[in-house]
């Protein structure tokens, strides 16, 4: 079977409504290839080796979290970005990309499908008064220890996460948000959690954790976010009857 690529884009913007975000880059079709779409490729970001990979498996579409045209980088063709457009171009494949409406989706977002993976139960958004919350906080079922804890998210994830001590508590509730978000870690806080997770850590994240009293994990950038693209490319499977391929790029970020 195929799906027309307007009828494909038009159906995840109505899920995940990237209209109501206000992102860092554009969300949907952002190069255009073949009108049908049979073969659907997904991976974390739309690097060289993942379009290559593409290519190799005739994808007519590459869906990924992480596209191309970000707010402030160059905007000139040029380098890399025009060896993979024109990779794109040249097999015509189109490139749907997804950034910050994934993260927040309720049930196909990466802030969902990690918790779903390390078994927490979501209670809320960590920004209260936005219904479009990017990041969450919820609790584990049982306490752990912050060695336990970093145990269990290395098992899940594959690599082990870096931690930042903020006491001797144990941990419970927590607040989590994937990717490159270590500054919502004073959002963890205001909310009274146990502790923090993310993929990212800068230096005043070290400084944060320990004097707010909150444990940090910084579980990777692409570990935490490899979950949501591939959700979406298996219900855009189901739903249209395409054949989709997940592929991840190891990236230890």
């Amino acid at each position: 079977m195929s799906v027309k690529r307007e009828d494909l884009v038009n159906y995840i913007d109505g899920l995940l409504t990237p209209s109501l975000f206000k992102d860092y880059c554009p969300n949907g079709l952002q190069v255009e290839g073949k009108g049908e779409i049979t073969q659907l490729v997904s991976g974390v970001t739309a690097s060289q080796a993942l379009i290559e990979a593409a290519i190799e498996l005739q994808a007519d579409a590459l869906l990924v979290h992480h596209g191309f045209f970000w707010k402030g980088e160059n905007s000139c063709i040029t380098k890399i970005k025009k060896k993979r457009i024109k990779a794109l171009l040249d097999h015509d494949i189109n490139l749907i990309a997804y950034h910050l409406p994934l993260d927040a989706h309720p049930v196909l977002g990466n802030n969902a499908q990690l918790a779903q993976r390390l078994g927490i139960e979501v209670l809320g958004g960590l920004e209260l008064d936005n219904p479009r919350s990017i990041g969450n906080i919820g609790q584990f079922k049982r306490s752990y220890t912050p060695e336990e804890l970093a145990e269990h998210i290395g098992a899940v994830l594959g690599r082990v996460p870096l931690v930042i001590s903020g006491g001797e508590h144990q941990i419970k509730t927590v607040g989590w948000c994937t990717g490159g978000a270590q500054g919502y870690i004073d959002k963890a806080v205001e909310l009274g959690v146990d502790a923090y997770i993310s993929g990212e850590i800068s230096e005043p994240t070290v400084h944060s954790a320990r004097e707010q009293g909150i444990h940090y994990f910084s579980a990777g950038h692409h570990a935490t976010e490899r979950y949501g693209v591939q959700a979406l490319g298996d219900a855009l499977a189901l739903h249209f009857d395409v054949q989709h391929h997940h592929i991840d790029i190891p990236n230890p970020v």
